[in-house]
């Protein structure tokens, strides 16, 4: 039987929008926003990224 790992997300700089979904417990359409509101969104040719940091510390100063 295979094992089943679990990756952590600590440690990235960017993840797409299916990693930023799991990350924040959330639909893809949610964390999507979330990225985009945050300012945190990298596009590099057709792939977009968002960075972890701005999206936390956006998260921090609307939860304050």
């Amino acid at each position: 039987m295979r094992k089943t790992t679990k990756s952590e997300n600590n440690n990235k700089l960017a993840v797409d929008v299916i990693t930023l979904a799991q990350m924040l417990e959330c639909g893809t359409q949610t964390a999507r926003q979330i990225g985009e509101d945050a300012g945190a969104t990298i596009r590099i040719g057709r792939r977009v990224l968002f960075n972890v940091q701005r999206v936390q510390e956006y998260l921090d100063s609307i939860s304050a």
